[in-house]
């Protein structure tokens, strides 16, 4: 869909150089009306599914569809509440699905979903999908990852340079409809956008190949949709070991 005036958004997502299925999900969301859009803003999500037997790919789209329908259906709460409300659903559809087809158990997703309401953003987030804040010359990772490294480096056991090789920098501590309860991280304030923000929400596809001196560069240096293109580029030609999604949104005047 072509988003109203006050964003510039393009996505890209691709199966990569080594799979051969795309496991990876996104979705970008408005209200058609005015008056639903001015309380409940704009959704952008992306999620990265696990789980043999296309399990993955499942889950990944459960999340995606119901923190969109959440987001356009369900009641007018504020935004947190929506994605609190939205993740929960979404966990139980994944473990009901599963239950349903056996074959899929233990299938899960990451999910990092942020919600641009008023000049302020919001977001969800679960597993190690990544949300940015590019300002200027800077990035700023918004979203803390659920995995196995990153709980080492928050222990001191590891530093965040050696997270980056670790051969199990891939093991999650949480993911939607993995276990029987899922521990996920919601804003507790919301953050102010300025003119010129540039939000860049990723898979692990695309942060564990690019750093983030690349996204500030290609991103202040190309239209969203070109951006996009040479970073999953960039991704590919250093192996593009698994999916890779991104979606950019740069913030202009009047982002209502």
């Amino acid at each position: 869909m072509n988003p109203r005036p006050g964003i510039e958004l393009a996505n890209l997502s691709d199966v990569g150089c080594e799979r051969t299925q795309n496991e990876d999900n996104l979705c970008y969301a408005e209200p058609e009306s005015a008056e639903a859009f001015q309380k409940r803003g704009r959704l952008i999500a992306v999620a990265d599914g696990m789980g043999g037997h296309q399990g993955g790919q499942v889950a990944s789209r459960l999340a995606v569809d119901t923190v969109w329908e959440v987001f356009l259906n369900g009641p007018d709460h504020e935004p947190v509440d929506t994605l609190v409300e939205a993740y929960q659903s979404a966990h139980a559809r994944i473990q009901d699905f599963a239950q349903e087809h056996p074959e899929l158990i233990g299938m899960g997703t990451t999910c990092t979903a942020a919600i641009v309401r008023d000049d302020r953003l919001f977001y969800g987030h679960v597993g190690d999908s990544r949300l940015y804040l590019l300002r200027r010359d800077t990035i700023t990772q918004i979203t803390r990852d659920h995995s196995y490294v990153q709980a080492m480096v928050d222990k001191g056991t590891i530093t965040p340079e050696e997270a980056k090789t670790h051969p199990q920098r891939n093991v999650l501590t949480s993911a939607l409809g993995a276990s029987s309860a899922v521990e996920a991280d919601f804003a507790e304030v919301s953050s102010s956008l300025e003119d010129g923000d540039i939000l860049l929400l990723c898979t692990d596809g695309l942060h564990g190949l690019v750093s983030d001196a690349e996204f500030v560069a290609v991103s202040r240096e190309n239209q969203p949709r070109e951006a996009c293109r040479k970073l999953v580029d960039t991704a590919k030609a250093r192996g593009g070991y698994d999916n890779i999604t991104v979606q950019i949104v740069r913030i202009t005047k009047n982002s209502n």
